[in-house]
């Protein structure tokens, strides 16, 4: 999942946090003298009620549940490889951390040497390229899921607007998102006191995920920021939107942002798969069939998506890996769909009857797995490189300076250039 997932701001990172990433590592026995296997996530991996299945069907495995804050957790991750103890025995890794981790892969098991190249049918051809080295030769991680993209909207905000509120007759409204801006014009004439999206930087990161490449050049990781067309045009849309004072300016996984949700402050955000129990957290009970689902402009893209990997610091390394095998089968992540919303990324799983098929009650019995499953056949790969992590913020930042009007869009582009070129020097 991505941060269920990360946000454009500096997230806090305390000691307690990297502490309990980690956990103790080591020995890998409990006072049962059942072998004990740590599992190291962030956010909500839908996890829980699978480690009681896989115990009840492994009576000789405790599976130990650590999950961590999602800057916290990958932070704390390279902390503990570096020092060489510390690690769980399986570890999450978030898409935009695998080539950064790639490079340390010395620390981990190869799982090629483990069956899992037998595996490789299971998922989507990008979702396995980007969990294993350029050569193939090594596999880092096992794909849990991905994120396909759709837009959440607020029905009754838009029929206040005079907006149509069918989701296909919405959808017709911005086939791009050119088109989608000048429906925010539109939103903001006829409804002067509510905002059009929750962030520009929402709006900028789904566009920048439709995109193959970003700030590194897939051929030779190479900075491009400066010369990506995709890029500067991702970063105009959405800083436009937030210059003209439509949008919210609250960070997703924030208190404002709950309270945004909840009182209804914004009509439309980015919504990956995973986005939707966030959603319903936050709106609570009183907002049920308010909210509503549709394609985003240009029809797809993807936001997130996790892998599980065995760190070579492991006591129990074949265990360690039949658990990573387990949960990221198509069977489990047709039940953490169903479960939780988590989109799967193995085509037998969210191609499944049951997963398309599925509708959910509090976006207006949205056709979620129809609309996701559309958007997972469509995904491609979108490239991050090794020092993606490095500089993606500093543009997020600039968008924040845009809305808050103490930059123009051309300032804060600048800015953010001249920060990202530093920020990998």
């Amino acid at each position: 999942m991505t941060m269920r997932r990360s946000s454009w701001s500096a997230l806090a990172m305390s000691a307690a946090l990297v502490v309990g990433l980690a956990g103790c590592g080591g020995a890998g026995g409990s006072d049962s003298g059942k072998i004990e296997i740590k599992v190291a996530t962030f956010g909500e991996f839908g996890y829980e009620p699978l480690f009681a299945e896989y115990e009840a069907q492994h009576p000789n495995i405790d599976l130990v549940p650590q999950v961590s804050d999602f800057e916290a957790h990958h932070k704390g991750l390279a902390t503990h490889l570096a020092g060489g103890s510390g690690v769980a025995d399986v570890v999450a890794i978030e898409e935009q951390y695998m080539p950064q981790f790639l490079q340390s892969k010395d620390k981990f098991v190869n799982l090629a040497d483990l069956g899992a190249k037998e595996l490789q049918g299971q998922w989507a051809p990008w979702k396995w390229q980007q969990g294993v080295s350029k050569d193939g030769s090594f596999v880092l991680g096992l794909g849990t899921d991905m994120g396909g993209l759709a837009l959440c909207y607020r029905r009754d905000m838009f029929e206040k607007a005079g907006l149509p509120t069918d989701r296909d007759e919405v959808a017709k409204l911005w086939p791009t998102w050119e088109d989608f801006g000048r429906v925010a014009d539109r939103f903001s004439a006829a409804v002067p006191d509510a905002k059009f999206a929750d962030s520009a930087g929402s709006i900028y990161t789904a566009i920048l995920n439709q995109s193959e490449e970003n700030f590194f050049s897939k051929t030779d990781d190479s900075f491009i920021a400066d010369r990506n067309p995709n890029l500067r045009r991702a970063f105009d849309i959405a800083g436009s939107i937030g210059a003209k004072g439509q949008t919210a300016k609250v960070t997703t996984y924030t208190q404002a942002w709950n309270v945004a949700v909840k009182q209804g402050s914004f009509a439309v955000m980015n919504c990956p798969a995973w986005m939707l129990e966030q959603i319903k957290d936050a709106g609570g009970n009183a907002n049920t069939g308010k909210w509503d689902v549709t394609t985003v402009p240009g029809n797809s893209g993807n936001q997130g998506g996790s892998y599980l990997a065995v760190p070579k610091q492991s006591t129990h390394q074949k265990e360690a890996y039949d658990v990573a095998k387990w949960l990221t089968a198509p069977e489990q992540q047709k039940k953490i769909f169903l479960q939780s919303g988590i989109l799967p990324s193995a085509p037998a799983a969210y191609q499944a009857p049951e997963v398309v098929s599925k509708t959910d009650p509090y976006f207006n019995n949205a056709p979620v797995g129809k609309i996701y499953a559309a958007a997972g056949d469509s995904l491609r790969p979108n490239y991050r490189g090794p020092k993606d992590s490095l500089v993606r913020p500093k543009f997020g930042l600039a968008l924040g300076r845009v809305e808050d009007r103490k930059q123009t869009l051309d300032e804060a582009w600048a800015e953010a250039v001249q920060q990202a070129r530093e920020a990998i020097k």
